[in-house]
């Protein structure tokens, strides 16, 4: 028997007893409050604890009142007894008790869980073919809206927010420079010294500025400038858009009788436009000085790195890469865009729809590279 005293003369008494078929019993006497439900609840762990009864009985006839704080005390005993397979019994409770118990356990949602329904594989299949597919409708839907919104801005039906398109390709665009000239540095030193290592076999060190100039104009630059803008303002835009979606400014937008189409999308896919050609270009200028700078440590002075580029150096490549990245451009801003728009509700939806936009568009850049370089090998460019 333990006393438990609490301010007014509120009081709790706990009787511990083992009975003679094994069971252990909590017989519970007094008030059963926020003020002793946490002394109770130590000595019945202390209990359960060195008992490791199979039983669990706890008599309830003696409360004289018990709050929100006693019944999570109960709640908490049924949970326990039934996660270890065994048996939880109360008697004697009030109706009132008996009331807010079934409330509280109902709230928790765990003794009147439906199953869940076991699915076949195929029909998870389905179910995803299908969801993917709406997703591609979608995707096309928002692809025709945008062009028939560019189409009304190249007839000068409809105005564009050209302040806007600045802002967010200084904010989602130029900001990424520095990263991406490290990026394109960096890929030129691995290219130069991968292709160094390989053309040493056949003493052609000499043709490493042409694996170099090569492999950034027509590939690599495009490439990874559209992937770091795909993971840092393709992610961007369906974040500001979703939250705008997520806290109904975009149902405001529509209630007023404006697109949010043309009105948020047409300029940020303005600014991937603007940003991704001219990063590019700065990607391209720094995988060609990295490069020079392994190059220089193969013996050879920077004067013959500089006419092997400009020997090698096509316009044709060049500006086939820039054509690469424009559509790159426009692939991560209007994926990210749409996303924002596809946005639900509650606390994920905005991280959800950020996180399909970012692997929405770099698959979208996979694809359109692979497109683009068979296009460019049937042309013969």
């Amino acid at each position: 028997m333990v006393t438990r005293d609490g301010e007014a003369g509120e009081t709790v008494n706990l009787l511990v007893q083992r009975t003679s078929d094994g069971a252990l019993s909590l017989t519970l006497a007094g008030r059963l409050d926020s003020r002793t439900t946490g002394h109770v609840w130590r000595l019945a762990e202390e209990a359960l604890g060195n008992a490791g009864t199979s039983q669990l009985v706890v008599d309830a006839s003696g409360l004289e009142y018990c709050d929100i704080s006693g019944i999570g005390l109960i709640v908490h005993w049924r949970r326990r007894q039934r996660d270890l397979g065994a048996s939880f019994d109360l008697r004697g409770e009030s109706e009132e008790v008996r009331r807010l118990l079934d409330l509280l356990w109902e709230g928790a949602g765990e003794e009147h869980a439906p199953e869940r329904s076991r699915v076949a594989w195929v029909e998870q299949v389905g179910q995803a073919a299908v969801a993917q597919w709406h997703a591609c409708r979608d995707l096309v839907a928002f692809v025709g809206h945008l062009t028939v919104s560019s189409a009304r801005v190249a007839l000068r039906r409809q105005k564009v927010r050209w302040d806007d398109a600045i802002l967010v390709a200084e904010a989602a665009g130029l900001n990424a420079l520095p990263i991406v000239v490290l990026i394109g540095f960096t890929m030129g030193l691995i290219i130069a010294f991968q292709s160094a290592v390989s053309l040493r076999r056949f003493a052609a060190e000499i043709y490493v500025p042409d694996a170099v100039i090569l492999a950034m104009f027509r590939e690599m630059a495009p490439l990874f400038t559209a992937i770091v803008l795909a993971g840092r303002s393709g992610s961007a835009f369906a974040a500001e858009i979703g939250t705008m979606k997520v806290n109904e400014e975009v149902d405001a937008l529509r209630t007023m009788g404006l697109d949010p189409v043309p009105f948020l999308a047409l300029p940020r896919v303005l600014a991937g436009v603007l940003v991704t050609p001219l990063l590019t270009v700065f990607a391209d200028l720094s995988g060609l000085i990295g490069g020079g700078v392994v190059f220089a440590s193969l013996g050879f002075p920077p004067v013959t790195y500089v006419n092997r580029l400009l020997m090698r150096g096509d316009l044709v490549d060049f500006f086939g890469g820039l054509f690469k990245s424009l559509a790159y451009g426009i692939l991560v801003a209007a994926v990210g865009c749409h996303h924002g728009l596809q946005t639900g509700t509650g606390a994920r939806a905005v991280g959800e729809s950020t996180t399909r936009s970012v692997v929405a568009g770099i698959i979208l850049i996979v694809i359109a590279d692979a497109v683009l370089s068979f296009i460019y090998y049937v042309l013969g460019i």
